[in-house]
């Protein structure tokens, strides 16, 4: 448990981004953890670089909903004061802060002030004598160096942590998670580190990230990405809506367009994902620029548009042709239709979940 929120099991995979701001600063750290959880964070991480970090933190927890992973590298008394701050997740490698006296001290303030830990291996970072051992960061150094750190805390008779072994390079990447996922069971945070930009970061993220999901392993995300960090929310959800293993907005499917689109289908599509942001119930929608594929994706949509003759569209609701829209309009009256679909969702769900169950006969 990170807080409230299960990892690992049959519990929904969940999306985490990072802060970049000073925490040091609560007010600027709390108005980005803030937007990252209007995005749809699960949990953010913050780091904890120095006391001043760590004072900054109680604050900063209690001003906000999502749990907060304090990130700690080589001072244990920062996890401490982490922890009592009301972290709800230690980042931290325990062979990294020092003699065992330290790592009991961390240990039990993460039991007393129940945080769970993120054992987090990177191939920037190994252990000298790793590096000596084989020479280079390769998937077996990773392992090794996150089974170290977990035999010392299952020594210390603590075992609520994932394991990440993250690099930049995407085959050493998938090669060290899929060795880690045999030889252990614990919850694994998956990310592919210092990915890059946006664009780039993305492609690399969504091959690396992708290819462990769809094979099974992985319990929570982090798209690394030299960007916004909503991004990286933004990111992780329509990757993993891509595998249908997890769905939060408006999943739209559209054409690349040709010389037969009725419309502008990119500048409609460009439009609609910056006016649909603002919904988090999940619906999908299909803007395609013509007849030859619009009516068979328009069946599998709620709510769907194709390109007619004369500026003329067809409007689809619930798979079914429905009636036409003029060009001029149609943005707008596809804005309408969708933000009405979704409140229906919404009232659906809620009187599913204040219906009283009936009474057996």
């Amino acid at each position: 448990m990170v807080g409230p929120v299960a990892v690992g099991g049959d519990a929904p995979i969940s999306v985490q981004s990072m802060t970049n701001t000073l925490t040091s600063d609560p007010a600027a750290t709390i108005a980005q953890i803030e937007a990252l959880e209007e995005a749809g964070a699960d949990i953010v991480r913050v780091s904890c670089p120095d006391e001043d970090s760590t004072a900054a933190l109680a604050e900063i927890v209690k001003s906000v909903s999502v749990p907060i992973v304090a990130d700690i590298h080589f001072h244990h008394q920062r996890a401490i004061e982490a922890a009592e701050a009301g972290a709800a997740c230690l980042r931290i490698n325990p062979g990294n802060i020092g003699s065992k006296e330290r790592v009991h001290d961390v240990v039990q303030a993460a039991k007393d002030h129940g945080c769970s830990m993120r054992i987090g291996v990177n191939a920037g970072s190994l252990e000298r004598h790793l590096l000596e051992k084989y020479g280079e960061p390769n998937p077996e150094a990773l392992v090794e160096s996150a089974l170290f750190h977990a035999k010392i805390l299952e020594d210390h008779d603590f075992t609520e942590f994932k394991i990440s072994v993250k690099a930049s390079d995407v085959f050493l990447a998938v090669a060290a998670y899929q060795g880690l996922a045999d030889q252990c069971d614990y919850p694994l945070h998956l990310g592919i580190t210092e990915a890059g930009g946006l664009r780039s970061g993305t492609v690399k993220s969504a091959v690396g990230i992708g290819s462990l999901l769809w094979a099974g392993i992985g319990d929570t995300i982090r798209v690394s990405l030299s960007a916004d960090p909503v991004e990286e929310i933004k990111v992780g959800f329509d990757l993993l809506k891509s595998l249908d293993l997890r769905h939060r907005g408006v999943r739209i499917v559209s054409c690349p367009s040709c010389a037969r689109q009725g419309f502008d289908v990119i500048k409609t599509v460009e439009t609609l994902e910056q006016r649909l942001e603002h919904i988090a119930t999940p619906l999908s929608v299909s803007i395609i620029g013509c007849v030859v594929n619009g009516p068979g994706e328009a069946r599998l949509t709620d709510v769907g548009i194709t390109g007619g003759g004369n500026g003329a569209h067809k409007v689809y609701l619930s798979g079914s042709p429905d009636h036409n829209i003029g060009d001029d309009e149609k943005i707008d009256h596809l804005v309408s239709l969708i933000e009405e679909k979704a409140a229906q969702i919404e009232r659906d769900k809620a009187d599913n979940i204040n219906e009283p169950a009936h009474a057996a006969e």
